[in-house]
């Protein structure tokens, strides 16, 4: 995630800088470091972002499982399958997808490729 898209997101859920910060539990100079590119955006904070946005969408369409959409063989081993959050498997570490376990190094940068990511972001 880069500055433009940290600000957007903010920006998109109605937040102030300060209300942004008291979110993610983090000073207000964190928040500025990340907006004006000084400082990168760690993957935890980004996942935890695209939570956000995801969860306070108040869509009647009922998102695609990423076992429907994947055919996944490999479902009753998988955390996301387990929880039935299937449409936040990018937000899940240890899922199994595509028969691999994925960890939470780049995880994100990985699921971001994915379909089950782009279909819930294509709208935001």
């Amino acid at each position: 995630m880069d500055k433009d898209e940290f600000c957007y997101y903010r920006r998109k859920l109605g937040k102030t800088q300060r209300e942004w910060a008291d979110i993610l539990g983090m000073s207000l100079k964190t928040v500025h470091s990340y907006e004006q590119g000084l400082r990168s955006i760690p993957p935890h904070i980004a996942r935890y972002l695209y939570f956000l946005v995801v969860n306070q969408s108040h869509e009647s369409k009922t998102p695609i499982s990423c076992w429907e959409a994947k055919r996944c063989m490999k479902k009753e081993s998988c955390p996301v399958w387990e929880f039935n959050c299937g449409h936040i498997c990018w937000f899940v570490c240890g899922t199994r997808c595509e028969g691999r376990e994925e960890g939470s190094k780049n995880k994100l940068e990985a699921c971001k490729t994915c379909v089950i990511f782009k279909n819930l972001f294509e709208e935001h």
